[in-house]
């Protein structure tokens, strides 16, 4: 069984899930999804601009895993920013994922003045039972100060990319001390953690694949990871990471690969 994580309302949250961007939205994710239910995973993560919730909510629907042992995650999307959009969009994907409720509802991207209208409406729906957590992605410092500044809950879960070679120390911290769940996406680098050297050397040490050793390297680093994969081997394998433990030399190494360098769009775009 893959281990979770308590978010500061309570919820848990396993520390791996898998994630379907860019899967396809009809046979490719759910059949993604019922191979990584069938694995242990008990964690998937979507969103509106993913395209794909209908086939995840026909996959999580079909797979005769109970409803309530799944943590479902969707993502409001820019476009649906907006007190009275979010509220729609929130119930549209409801619908497509055949749920009456969310595990965790995320903003996708801060969008200046309308993302504290988006979170007053993701509050409203918290305090209403219709979603059990609320979150952000691709927030750093400035903008959960502000959303914090702004609103009456802070988020739960910030969601944003992390691996090797983007480590973001600071933002790290700056969730913890403020008991708020980092979350990786992108981890593996669409699959480049393989060519880094370093990461070649652990594998031979610990006998498992760089791509299981980062994935590792985040659960250490107290990050939930939501590694993309349509292909059964590879999600498989990527909850086989639980048998072992890097070093705190191994860990430290890691870290120093970081080069702050984005293979997604820059956070540093969207300002409030």
């Amino acid at each position: 069984m893959i281990p979770i994580t308590k978010l500061y309302n309570g919820v848990e949250m396993p520390w791996l899930g898998l994630g379907v961007h860019r899967a396809g939205s009809g046979s490719e994710a759910e059949t993604a999804i019922q191979c990584a239910l069938r694995a242990g995973y008990r964690s998937i993560d979507t969103a509106t601009y993913y395209q794909n919730e209908r086939a995840v909510g026909k996959a999580v629907f079909e797979s005769g895993v109970r409803r309530e042992d799944i943590f479902l995650t969707t993502k409001v999307w820019n476009t649906d920013q907006g007190y009275h959009s979010t509220i729609n969009a929130f119930e549209a994907s409801l619908e497509k994922l055949q749920t009456s409720y969310l595990d965790l509802y995320l903003i996708h991207w801060p969008q200046s003045e309308l993302t504290f209208e988006t979170w007053k409406a993701m509050e409203e729906l918290y305090e209403k039972g219709q979603i059990r957590a609320i979150g952000v992605c691709n927030f750093l410092i400035p903008h959960l100060k502000r959303l914090m500044e702004n609103s009456r809950i802070k988020p739960m879960v910030n969601q944003f990319e992390f691996h090797p070679e983007l480590v973001q120390p600071e933002l790290l911290q700056f969730c913890k001390d403020n008991q708020i769940q980092p979350e990786a996406w992108r981890p593996i680098m669409k699959g480049r953690v393989n060519e880094i050297e370093f990461l070649q050397e652990l594998s031979d040490k610990y006998q498992k694949s760089p791509v299981q050793i980062v994935l590792r390297w985040d659960i250490q680093k107290e990050v939930v990871t939501i590694p993309k994969s349509v292909t059964p081997e590879r999600i498989i394998s990527n909850a086989d990471i639980f048998d072992f433990e890097l070093s705190a030399d191994d860990m430290a190494r890691i870290d120093k690969l970081d080069k702050n360098a984005r293979l997604g769009e820059d956070p540093n775009i969207h300002h409030f």
